[in-house]
């Protein structure tokens, strides 16, 4: 008899798990506990995503509306696993729409407390918001899911060095077309596409829709650069609920100048409805 697979609920997955906050209470109104998991890093740094999802998440807990809208961050220095503290404060709350800002700190090596990231965010109601849609925006056109290809296809030398942990997070197919890089072969066309989901099954919600918008491989490696591409700024549209099953997420970069990229990414769902859109800019490593 085949063992059935259960999947994970929101509420109950590793990503709800990893992004919890623990308020301190009515002594320290709007600061949260948490702590960054290793296993959502790569190469060198907590991902960029997981961060957003994970303020996001404090956010949510200190605004009167429950979902994100828009959530720009800035990220000021390299997060890494371990403890860490978000102090949230409300800007304006109004009928439709809250605005807060939160920053992110860690304790460096010697005790002293260092800003990670500071976002300021506008949340609301999706469910509130009525269905008409006008748009010219396509969803992106991906080969089959089992015809795309995963970290667990790849060649035995990874050309990704350090940790590649978020992989095992994510379930993750890459268009073929895209993966040039990994053969050392890169297009230079610096596009990035994929279905996209949570490896234990969860389905999607607004708050992992900030991890996707930068889940994906950086389209830097299309385009023939190598190393950690970090970001530093990272702004992301939640436009509707996501319905349950894969994502398809589409990342493009048209312009690479003095050793900065943008990053345009449009995500997707199982309804062909776009879901979140973002825009980031990106320091790359040039030889």
């Amino acid at each position: 008899m085949s063992e059935t697979r259960v999947e994970a609920a929101i509420g109950d997955s590793e990503f709800d798990r990893d992004t919890a906050v623990v308020p301190r209470g009515p002594a320290d109104p709007g600061v949260y506990d948490t702590e960054l998991s290793p296993g959502w890093t790569i190469i060198s740094a907590v991902n960029g995503g997981y961060l957003l999802a994970l303020v996001g998440r404090a956010l949510a807990h200190a605004l009167p509306h429950p979902d994100p809208f828009t959530v720009s961050a800035h990220y000021l220095t390299a997060s890494r696993p371990g403890p860490a503290v978000i102090r949230t404060e409300t800007v304006r709350t109004g009928r439709t729409l809250s605005t807060g800002q939160a920053s992110l700190f860690q304790l460096d090596d010697d005790g002293h407390e260092v800003e990670r990231m500071r976002v300021l965010a506008a949340y609301g109601d999706l469910g509130a918001l009525p269905d008409d849609v006008r748009t010219s925006a396509k969803p992106p056109q991906l080969p089959p899911y089992d015809q795309c290809l995963g970290p667990e296809d790849a060649p035995g030398d990874t050309p990704l060095p350090g940790s590649s942990a978020i992989t095992e997070r994510l379930a993750l197919k890459l268009d073929p077309a895209t993966l040039g890089w990994v053969l050392g072969a890169p297009s230079g066309r610096g596009e990035m596409r994929a279905w996209l989901g949570l490896a234990d099954g969860r389905d999607p919600d607004p708050l992992s829709l900030l991890l996707a918008v930068d889940a994906l491989p950086p389209t830097a490696f299309e385009l023939g650069l190598k190393g950690w591409v970090p970001t530093v700024e990272l702004t992301a549209h939640v436009r509707c609920r996501p319905a349950p099953g894969p994502l398809r997420v589409s990342v493009t970069t048209r312009n690479l100048a003095g050793g900065f990229l943008e990053e345009d990414a449009e995500v997707w769902d199982s309804a062909d409805r776009l879901v979140a859109q973002s825009r980031q800019l990106a320091r790359a490593k040039l030889d």
